[in-house]
């Protein structure tokens, strides 16, 4: 995503986001941490075999 949480990080980003564009942004991290997550219990799982 590039951004960090809530649009922090990237340069010439806006100090001040609206409500939905907050929303958004968290949804799209949640989206990326359940990948992550996804993709760590897959490789669990190949290890193990």
């Amino acid at each position: 995503m590039g951004r960090g949480c809530c649009g922090v990080g990237i340069q010439g980003a806006r100090n001040f986001l609206t409500k939905e564009e907050r929303i958004t942004l968290l949804k799209e991290y949640k989206d990326d941490l359940e990948k992550e997550v996804q993709g760590i219990v897959e490789r669990i799982t190949e290890l193990e075999e």
